[in-house]
């Protein structure tokens, strides 16, 4: 464990003692128990909610849109995007011509 045998553990739980107390360490144990398992429990909500790299469902169709242009300086955006990533502008929805 780290290298560290019996006798550098009973140092380190003495230093401890004295900077904590002993009233404290149970607090401080619970606390850190505590936040162990929320970090836990972040890393696993994390890991559910991110969609898997291989699809399940077979091959999709690709979705086909419009190419659409940032008209301030005319770069190339995604359906999606909200803002012009090369010079920030915000993106106007237009509707699709007919």
């Amino acid at each position: 464990m780290f290298g560290l045998g019996a006798q550098e553990l009973l140092v380190i739980l003495v230093i401890v003692l004295i900077m904590f107390g002993a009233n404290r360490l149970p607090e401080l144990a619970k606390s850190l128990g505590a936040s162990l398992k929320e970090f836990k429990k972040g890393v696993n909500d994390a890991q559910t909610d991110q969609p898997s790299a291989v699809p399940t469902d077979g091959p999709k169709a690709p979705v086909v849109a419009a190419a659409r242009t940032c008209a301030g300086c005319q770069a190339p955006l995604a359906a999606d995007w909200t803002h012009c990533p090369r010079c920030g502008g915000p993106v106007s929805v237009a509707a699709p011509p007919a």
